[in-house]
């Protein structure tokens, strides 16, 4: 399959039209055409449905939802292996990726990133954000260097080092909430609550759904979340108290939001994860040794 024709299908999908793609792709459109029509031969498969007449408009059929996927992450991949290889063996530079949920150790993250900045001014940082899941299946396809993950890591295929914080579990609420009231939460204050929880369960090895002490199929949970931010805004128009990690939402100043810790108290540390046998580029190997020696300080 030709790296080039896959760029084109993903403007195609994108443009949802073969004439604006090929417009901006600089291509005819008769030409892009016999380029997608020679992908679908070669696979097989009808990757698009041509519009009816009157309508240029273009949709992606079921396989070509999953060659567009599949597209983006060969695309990414060979462009991250691409300026891995062109850079010199003098100088450090280039790209660091990461995948993490929400968390402020990302602090420390950016605390060795800038300890880095003044020596090596061309190293750049991506961070993706996803639930546990997503960041595993990021790193298994070499998409990102490393991933920030909670709970048991599997060491037969990740190499792991434990960060010397922990975060803390709580709720997050209105500040006109009953339970507001409170300096901790129980457990118990939460059975009868409209929860907002993370959609990573006791499943990813969070600790939280054992610490609440009810099996979550017998807890009010009236919405999940993947990203806290979004959670803190049905906190806000009070649809219910949300489960979370400490120090994500700014609860200070003019917030209508406060925060709660649970006790017994629930603190866990996360690791940064790479995969085994892993061949780092130099930035990203750079950045690891810079991770470590600020571990140790802490």
């Amino acid at each position: 399959m030709d790296l080039r024709v896959l760029h084109y299908f993903l403007a195609v999908a994108r443009e949802q039209s073969i004439s604006a793609a090929a417009e901006s792709l600089h291509l005819s459109q008769p030409a892009l055409s016999t380029q997608i029509k020679a992908m679908e031969d070669e696979l097989g498969k009808k990757l698009l449905i041509r519009g009816t007449k009157g309508s240029r408009k273009v949709l992606l059929t079921d396989e070509g939802m999953i060659l567009r996927k599949r597209a983006e992450e060969i695309l990414d991949l060979v462009k991250k292996t691409e300026s891995e290889i062109m850079l010199s063996d003098e100088y450090i530079a280039g790209d660091v990726y990461i995948g993490a949920g929400e968390t402020d150790v990302i602090r420390l993250l950016a605390r060795a990133a800038n300890q880095l900045k003044n020596d090596y001014p061309d190293i750049h940082y991506h961070i993706s954000s996803g639930n546990s899941a997503y960041v595993i299946e990021r790193l298994d396809k070499g998409l990102i260097d490393f991933g920030l993950l909670y709970g048991t890591i599997d060491r037969s295929k990740y190499e792991a080092i434990e960060i010397p914080i922990k975060d803390t579990f709580g709720v997050l609420m209105r500040k006109d909430s009953p339970l507001a009231q409170k300096e901790f939460i129980s457990p118990e204050d939460l059975w009868d609550k409209p929860l907002i929880m993370s959609r990573q369960d006791e499943r990813d090895g969070w600790p939280v759904a054992a610490q609440i002490r009810r099996d979550f199929s017998k807890l009010n949970i009236v919405a999940t979340y993947n990203l806290l931010f979004n959670g803190s805004l049905l906190v806000e128009e009070g649809l219910g108290y949300a489960v979370c990690f400490d120090k994500i939402i700014n609860t200070t100043g003019d917030s209508d939001l406060c925060f709660r810790p649970i006790k017994p108290e629930i603190k866990t540390a996360p690791s940064i994860v790479w995969k085994k046998y892993q061949i780092f580029s130099k930035a990203a190997e750079k950045f690891l040794q810079q991770l470590q020696k600020l571990f140790e300080t802490l």
